[in-house]
């Protein structure tokens, strides 16, 4: 049943996702990216660890953790981990995308970004031991088709930028992005993951408010965009986080990238439904596809 539920979180994880990268485009009118990420990282941070010391947090934990054996003694060695995600996944990672983006098309960002499912998939197993069976590939092939196609408008809007840097800094921005999801796995199996994923937070939040008021960037916003500010910082970052370490305790990292995958899918269904943007048969086909691809992983993974 555990991993149910995994399955289950890194679903809700690339809903969660979705919903924070497409509502994103509507705050980026008035903030620089790197602002806009150092705001919604620092406020979830606060949320996030002001939720441990409140008396909801033993609750909450029970919940999250169920019958699940999970460690409660943070090693120094934990502390360190815990930065290097940070490091890697909310301050290197997004500064590598943004900057990649600003030299290529959306488009081909977008398809790029899809390399990270590879490369979670190649640290996992050869890194972190875990096991992949030849029926798992079909189910990993269903979700990176899927992920692709929904990217490219089913490859009509595919074209070869000759802007090899801005390629490569996506690329990069993906690599990163996949170290901090391989070594979250490290930390997936500690209790007070609440606290954890608010430090992570609020380290990553920090480095980007640094680097933001280093090259003067604006962090002026109108008030009628705070609620959608906060919505995005409270609910779609801070659940996200904590889920994703549910997710990958569960069933593994590479499981747990692959599916989040479908935040394409999701994404592309909040701006059909917030941002009036269209929606073809096709892309709900492909979306069909990728929780097909779900299915036979979770499939899989309950015979083993």
């Amino acid at each position: 049943m555990n991993r149910f539920w995994g399955y289950l979180s890194a679903i809700i994880v690339a809903l969660l996702f979705g919903v924070w990268f497409t509502l994103d485009k509507i705050l980026l009118g008035y903030l620089h990216p790197l602002a806009l990420a150092a705001m919604v990282y620092s406020i979830a941070s606060i949320f996030l660890l002001c939720l441990r010391i409140s008396p909801l947090h033993d609750k909450i934990l029970e919940i999250l953790h169920r019958e699940s054996k999970v460690e409660i003694h943070i090693s120094r060695r934990n502390y360190v981990t815990l930065v290097l995600t940070a490091i890697f996944g909310a301050v290197i990672a997004p500064a590598l995308y943004l900057n990649g983006l600003n030299q290529i098309t959306a488009v081909n960002a977008a398809l790029l970004a899809n390399v990270e499912i590879l490369f979670i998939i190649i640290l996992g197993v050869f890194f972190l031991k875990e096991v992949v069976k030849p029926k798992d590939i079909l189910g990993f092939m269903f979700l990176l088709v899927g992920a692709i196609f929904l990217s490219t408008n089913n490859l009509q809007n595919l074209s070869f930028d000759q802007n090899l840097v801005g390629s490569l800094l996506v690329v990069s921005a993906c690599f990163f992005w996949s170290m901090d999801t391989t070594l979250s796995k490290f930390l997936s199996n500690k209790r007070d993951i609440i606290f954890i994923t608010g430090l992570k937070c609020g380290i990553g939040g920090l480095i980007l408010f640094l680097i933001s008021f280093y090259l003067g960037l604006s962090f002026t916003l109108p008030l009628k965009m705070i609620p959608l500010l906060l919505f995005i910082s409270l609910f779609c970052m801070s659940f996200a986080l904590v889920l994703i370490y549910l997710a990958i305790r569960e069933i593994g990292s590479t499981r747990t990238g692959s599916i989040y995958a479908t935040s394409s899918l999701f994404g592309a269904l909040i701006a059909f439904i917030f941002l009036n943007e269209p929606l073809k048969a096709s892309q709900l086909l492909f979306g069909v596809l990728m929780f097909v691809g779900i299915l036979i992983l979770y499939k899989n993974s309950d015979e083993t």
